[in-house]
């Protein structure tokens, strides 16, 4: 897949350490204001927050960004903002890899009220030993190689489950974390691109 063809998929994982008013109120400012700030920024196309409900549930949250080009985390505006915040603190757990995805990869993680993503990854690996791991990996799930950032997790796999679907029986793929997650917040709208 040329980059032309291809979009980027950043993903941020995290879990929060604080009381429960203080992990809604972050909520609110994620999902509010920093989502807001993000998608202002130059090649960020589309956002979707998601919250563990199944399977692994060790990282509670994740945050996918479609973005255009990896170029995205490069530019004067990302760099002059980047972070959590006044959050910082309370951020646990945290990571932030970008795999390069085909084009329609925001109708995948897309996840409608009622659906779950299913999310597998194999984290601190490299990308030799997960690839060796995965095999011929799970036929029914995009498998996508990390390409930048932190590559905690050298290789994601993600499947959209629609609502009713049953979850997937783990794959007994030693090193492999496999969680369902649900949508957390209503899908901003999306930027033109």
């Amino acid at each position: 897949m040329s980059d032309a063809d291809a979009r980027f998929l950043y993903a941020v994982r995290c879990n929060f350490c604080g009381s429960a008013v203080e992990e809604a109120d972050w909520n609110a400012w994620y999902d509010g204001p920093k989502r807001a700030q993000m998608l202002r920024l130059p090649m960020f196309l589309s956002m979707q927050r998601l919250v563990a409900t199944g399977l692994d549930r060790r990282r509670k949250y994740l945050a996918l960004w479609v973005v255009a080009s990896p170029e995205a985390f490069a530019t004067p505006e990302y760099r002059a903002q980047w972070g959590f915040a006044d959050w910082e603190a309370k951020i646990a757990d945290w990571s932030r890899d970008l795999y390069r995805a085909p084009a329609g990869i925001g109708a995948v993680v897309d996840v409608a009220q009622g659906d779950a993503l299913y999310v597998a990854s194999f984290d601190g690996m490299t990308h030799e030993t997960a690839q060796a791991r995965l095999g011929v990996g799970r036929g029914d799930t995009l498998w996508l190689d990390a390409v930048g950032l932190d590559r905690h997790a050298p290789i994601l796999g993600v499947r959209r489950l629609l609502r009713g679907a049953a979850p997937p029986a783990p794959a007994g793929i030693e090193g492999l974390n496999e969680t369902l997650f649900e949508r957390l917040s209503p899908p901003p709208p999306k930027k033109l691109s």
